[in-house]
């Protein structure tokens, strides 16, 4: 059984932050939201957690997670990032984007893209998840909570609580999300290619 913590969306309570971040740092998984819909997330070494996310979403092993980062310093331990692409990105954090970039030997290979050693990252702007990120010190794994056969990502922390109760070690609640995909910029071929259209300006990379 889930526990269920309400937390503020603006000001989120620092006692339930500690809970939380204790249980990441114990391998459990956790529902999550963020500015684009409730995300799944363990912490980064969690090997079982991994094939639970895999489990609860119907996923094959050549599906790209992503490294949620606190910052732009956390994330260019993880990632590759030419001159270029380090302008534009940093312009462009924290914000709804995704970013698609070579690994760096600081990720785990079962994160990677099985082919182009690549891993999507992002710094999202969500209160609730950089707190989490601020006292867990290091990187979230997360994908987006798309239930299968489902087209968008859930959206109602109770609603997640009810129906995956047996499937997660903790959700937090901080209000309904309104479902706004993030904007997939692929950097991986050296020009920023768009993936995906998303919440995030596009423009900026065209």
């Amino acid at each position: 059984m889930a526990r269920y913590f309400d937390v503020h969306p603006v000001d989120p309570q620092p006692r339930a932050i500690d809970q939380v971040v204790a249980m990441l740092r114990d391998d459990k998984l956790i529902a999550y939201p963020t500015d684009s819909g409730y995300a799944l997330g363990i912490q980064l070494g969690n090997r079982e957690g991994l094939d639970r996310i895999r489990r609860v979403r119907d996923l094959d092993d050549k599906h790209h997670f992503t490294l949620v980062c606190r910052d732009f310093a956390q994330l260019g331990q993880l990632v590759h990032i030419d001159n270029a692409a380090f302008r534009a990105i940093k312009a462009a954090t924290p914000g709804p984007y995704t970013f698609i970039l070579p690994a760096t030997a600081e990720v785990p290979r079962r994160l990677m893209h099985p082919k182009k050693r690549t891993v999507g990252v992002r710094i999202p702007e969500h209160r609730v998840v950089r707190a989490m990120l601020e006292q867990l010190g290091e990187p979230l794994l997360s994908s987006t909570l798309i239930l299968p056969g489902e087209q968008e990502p859930m959206t109602e922390g109770w609603l997640i609580k009810e129906e995956l109760d047996h499937w997660l070690d903790a959700v937090i609640d901080a209000g309904d999300v309104v479902p706004s995909p993030t904007t997939v910029v692929d950097f991986s071929g050296g020009a920023p290619e768009i993936t995906r259209y998303g919440a995030g300006d596009a423009s900026r990379f065209e």
